[in-house]
């Protein structure tokens, strides 16, 4: 191994401790707890040395999104892949993402913390506009087996986005921890009705 590449190597393995560092303080203490003092301290350097790697805490932030939403596309990915009809593939991804957004709780209150992301910052970050492409594809697929060429794929998108989110976030206030396994029939319920508005299944 070169000089060059012993370079980038330490490079990329000291960018990796920091967030590694990073991600030890979300666990233990939340979102709002991480600082670049607070990683300086973790991985016994300098704060200037931090920001050689990173412009600033958003960056952090920013990479944990991308890895967050990469995690949540590979998730409706090997659930889709597991039905060929739409509307089933539908079912199954809402099933999906309920249970990455309980498994991977930091992920996705990083990821969704403000709300639905507006369209600009889906075509800005990769991962996020491939997530959402998953549910578009899934959805135009399945409004074509409909034969209702008239339907709006992109407000069935929102209103299939809005459903899982809406319901996950409620869930996520009202109760510290995993949800009543229960609570998933209202999930179902919503999906069901919801598919049944423009498919005929």
């Amino acid at each position: 191994m070169g000089i060059a590449e012993r370079k980038i190597r330490q490079r990329e393995e000291f960018r990796s401790s920091i967030l590694e560092a990073a991600w030890l303080q979300v666990l233990t203490d939340g979102w709002q707890s991480l600082s670049i003092r607070k990683i300086a301290d973790a991985i016994e350097y300098s704060i200037p040395v931090i920001y050689n790697h990173f412009e600033n805490k958003e960056a952090i932030l920013l990479e944990f999104t991308k890895e967050g939403f990469q995690k949540l596309a590979d998730a409706l990915v090997e659930v889709k892949n597991k039905h060929t009809k739409p509307s089933e593939q539908l079912e199954a991804m809402a099933h999906a993402y309920w249970d990455f957004a309980f498994e991977h709780k930091e992920y996705y209150q990083l990821m969704f913390g403000l709300g639905i992301p507006a369209c600009e910052m889906v075509n800005q970050i990769a991962e996020m506009k491939h997530m959402t492409g998953i549910m578009i594809t899934t959805i135009q697929e399945a409004i074509a087996l409909g034969g209702n060429t008239e339907i709006n794929y992109f407000l069935k998108y929102h209103t299939y986005l809005s459903i899982l989110h809406g319901l996950v976030s409620i869930e996520m206030i009202q109760k510290v921890g995993k949800p009543d396994p229960e609570k998933k029939l209202i999930l179902q319920d919503a999906i069901s009705g919801f598919i049944k508005s423009f498919t005929n299944n």
